[in-house]
């Protein structure tokens, strides 16, 4: 199902709520996380080919889901600091020449600068959700680690939000549609009363359309080319698209 308009208006008057993705979505304007760290990779002085990166990048990914480093009370300072000391751990063991001496003031560094970045988005992010709020209820549905109610929280956005679907918590992972209609029940609505607004085609847009969500695509960056070439009737420009004509 195609996002339609209403008086110029994004969301269609049908939609009774509001479902929303997390990471990229909210902290960075639609560009895929990779993209930031790289770039807190440079701020902290580690330069090294893309290829590289993204080994590390994907191992540290695959590290978080297999062993359990994020601690539901973890904020996303310390999620950040503990993925990239992750990632900085398997370029010395692959690359030791390119490896900061001190690994662990360098995961810090990267930390920080990523967390600022995220921070920055987030305060764009805010009146859209404050504006959305007041008018529709609203799900966060998020493929995290088990923390994602702490993240929030210390970001002061868990007050937007009447409940928190995770796949760490729920045991479903995006793509699968089943997280989806765990957050159109939630909200006690038919999906085809529900908006789902993410940052990802494949794992947000096409699956809630799949069981019959209005969508919105806040198109960034991707992951690759494939997804940087690919468009959809459902592109936005930006978070801000979604309030314009309230």
């Amino acid at each position: 199902m195609e996002t339609s308009t209403n008086n110029g208006s994004i969301i269609p008057a049908d939609v009774k709520g509001i479902i929303f993705d997390y990471g990229g979505t909210l902290d960075t304007r639609g560009d895929h996380w990779s993209h930031i760290l790289e770039q807190g990779w440079r701020h902290a002085g580690i330069e090294v080919a893309l290829p590289t990166f993204r080994h590390c990048y994907v191992f540290a990914e695959r590290e978080l889901a297999r062993e359990r480093h994020i601690l539901p009370g973890d904020d996303f300072a310390a999620l950040l600091y503990k993925k990239a000391l992750i990632e900085l751990d398997e370029l010395g063991r692959i690359n030791p020449e390119a490896a900061p001496a001190d690994a662990q003031k360098a995961a810090a560094d990267i930390a920080a600068y990523c967390d600022a970045y995220a921070r920055a988005c987030i305060e764009e992010a805010r009146p859209v959700l404050e504006a959305l709020s007041e008018r529709y209820p609203l799900m966060l549905v998020s493929n995290f680690y088990g923390n994602v109610d702490s993240v929030l929280r210390a970001y002061d956005l868990r007050r937007y939000f009447r409940g928190v679907i995770e796949s760490a918590v729920v045991g479903v992972r995006k793509p699968d549609p089943a997280i989806f209609m765990l957050g159109v029940v939630a909200l006690g609505l038919e999906p085809r009363q529900v908006l789902v607004v993410g940052d990802s085609l494949r794992k947000d847009i096409l699956p809630a359309r799949s069981i019959g969500c209005h969508t919105a695509w806040i198109k960034g960056r991707g992951w690759d080319q494939a997804e940087d070439d690919a468009q959809d009737p459902a592109q936005i420009p930006s978070l801000a698209a979604l309030t314009a004509a309230l």
